[in-house]
């Protein structure tokens, strides 16, 4: 190969070289949605209840209740299940957690069991513009002859929302 050649040669591979190359431009973003958040609006109630042999109360989302086995329910306009209001993202999907497992009421040294919490939430809700109401209802298992007194949660119990 001649000096010659090798300059042609050069100045092909430097021309070919120079076009082979591109560049396009890009810019980023991001959109900060707004976070979700829940308050509690209502705390759970199980309202009047006569012991008499025992039995379980079924708090239900929409504040009815039902009596299983020896107990018996005062008609009380205080019933309540405990209710919430959540807030986020318009049109965002979320989830809800709820207590899974036993709770407890007391009364000094006596006490009573609450299980089996349920929600009236629907898993195919999104989020509007205002907020969204959940309910959550659970069984108050009671004992027999139960020590007459008002039974409380020693602490709160949680209820937690995600954004799915």
């Amino acid at each position: 190969m001649t000096f010659r050649n090798i300059i042609i040669l050069f100045f092909f591979t430097w021309i070919t070289l120079g076009y082979s190359q591109a560049t396009a431009n890009f810019t980023a973003s991001a959109t900060i949605i707004q976070p979700i958040s829940i308050t509690t609006t209502s705390n759970m109630n199980f309202a009047n209840i006569d012991a008499k042999n025992g039995g379980e109360v079924v708090l239900k989302p929409d504040n009815s209740r039902q009596a299983n086995g020896g107990v018996q329910l005062d008609n009380s306009t205080n019933v309540s299940a405990a209710s919430f209001e959540v807030t986020g993202q318009s049109g965002y999907t979320f989830s809800i957690s709820l207590p899974d497992t036993e709770q407890v009421l007391t009364n000094g040294t006596e006490t009573m069991v609450i299980k089996n919490f349920n929600t009236d939430f629907d898993l195919d809700t999104s989020l509007g513009a205002n907020s969204t109401t959940i309910r959550v209802g659970a069984t108050l298992a009671v004992n027999p002859n139960q020590t007459p007194g008002t039974y409380t949660s020693p602490s709160s119990m949680q209820v937690t929302v995600n954004y799915n």
